[in-house]
């Protein structure tokens, strides 16, 4: 007989005639138990996210531009309740994290350009209503986008293709870099709706973030505004916190797929191989937040500029995307195939976490963190980094 007749069903998974797990009231994701008197905001956001998470793009973006004026800017000394927001947002639901997450660093490299970034304000003017924003920084073989002056009105204008746009015909404009000449890249503010601006309908077929659709856009001579000089985006101490931002996404994920192991050993008496990977699966997540706490406070004392920031932006990106794939693996292992099958809000937090935390791009990140760490040395005199 083939031996897989006597294959039991997976020891943490009900017998599929069983009723269905009722599904948790929404919970806020908090990186310190010091934060626990204010979660209320924290709350309704998590309802807010949940009920926008079959209710399609549009209200995720909306709901974006909702919570924009109550998320502190990084920096300003609640960096950890800003990154709280986002893993509230992604443990309800990864693709309006993906909406949330570039619309809110769109607002923050804005107010970290400042006067910089004046010239926004008069391409904004070309519309009613708060605009919603995309950051497209990615380049691609086979695609250059190109910043050309323009000597009749003394601005610059955008031309060439510019790859890995995501929600390009969902947002009303994006920040997106350009080359200014063959070695440098600036930073240009743009507004979709111009008749120079084509989203192409190349294929998006990814399982994961489904309906985050990231496509190719091509300009045509579209005006741009300046945000900072050539080069400024990438050196500025931003980069490195929006990076950790991305990464507090890939937490909340994480909790929530956590969560559903959790949610089950305490449904169910779990046996010792249960209580292993939820162990494990806690771990994991203990050190990922103890590295956004830490990296929030350095980033609000002053301590994550320049390649410290650098390093802290590589160290708490590794640590975390470890914690995804330890969690994910452990998860699916402890609670079998049902889940994963029947499960819907399951099934696809897994697969658009699968393909969110390939941002982090693996051993070569873990190679610029070794790379980084030697480059800097101690950041104590006669002390080793560790």
């Amino acid at each position: 007989m083939h031996p897989a007749r006597h294959l039991t069903p997976h020891p943490l998974v009900p017998p599929a005639s069983g009723p269905p797990a009722a599904s948790p009231a929404p919970e806020p994701v908090l990186l310190s138990r010091g934060h626990a008197a204010g979660t209320r905001p924290l709350v309704d956001l998590a309802r807010a996210a949940y009920d926008v998470a079959d209710a399609g793009v549009a209200a995720m973006v909306r709901l974006a531009l909702e919570v924009e004026d109550d998320v502190p800017l990084p920096g300003s000394g609640e960096t950890l309740r800003r990154w709280e927001v986002l893993a509230t947002v992604a443990a309800q639901d990864l693709t309006a994290a993906r909406a949330l997450e570039p619309h809110l660093d769109a607002v923050a490299v804005l107010a970290e350009a400042g006067p910089a970034a004046a010239g926004v304000d008069d391409l904004l003017e070309e519309d009613e209503g708060r605009p919603s924003w995309g950051v497209w920084a990615a380049e691609g073989p086979g695609a250059r986008l190109r910043a050309v002056p323009d000597p009749a009105t003394g601005g610059v204008r955008l031309t060439g293709r510019k790859p890995w746009c995501s929600l390009a015909r969902e947002v009303s404009h994006a920040l997106v870099t350009a080359w200014v000449d063959e070695e440098r890249r600036g930073l240009f503010a743009v507004r979709l709706a111009d008749p120079g601006v084509l989203v192409e309908d190349g294929p998006w077929s990814s399982l994961g973030l489904a309906e985050a659709v990231t496509s190719t856009v091509v300009l045509d001579g579209v005006p741009a505004r300046e945000v900072g000089g050539p080069g400024w985006y990438l050196e500025r101490p931003g980069f490195a916190w929006g990076g950790i931002g991305v990464a507090a996404v890939w937490y909340g994920g994480a909790v929530a797929v956590a969560r559903r192991l959790h949610e089950q050993c305490g449904r169910r008496d779990p046996d010792q191989v249960a209580l292993v990977h939820l162990g494990a699966v806690d771990a994991a997540l203990a050190a990922a937040r103890a590295v956004l706490v830490e990296a929030a406070t350095d980033v609000d004392t002053g301590c994550a500029a320049g390649a410290s920031g650098a390093l802290a932006a590589l160290r708490a990106r590794q640590v975390v995307a470890d914690a995804v794939e330890e969690v994910t693996g452990r998860v699916a292992r402890a609670l079998g195939p049902g889940p994963l099958a029947h499960e819907h809000r399951h099934a696809r937090r897994v697969a658009d976490l699968g393909l969110y935390v390939r941002q982090h791009h693996g051993e070569r990140d873990q190679a610029a963190l070794g790379r980084e760490l030697l480059a800097r040395g101690s950041s104590v005199p006669g002390v080793s980094a560790w």
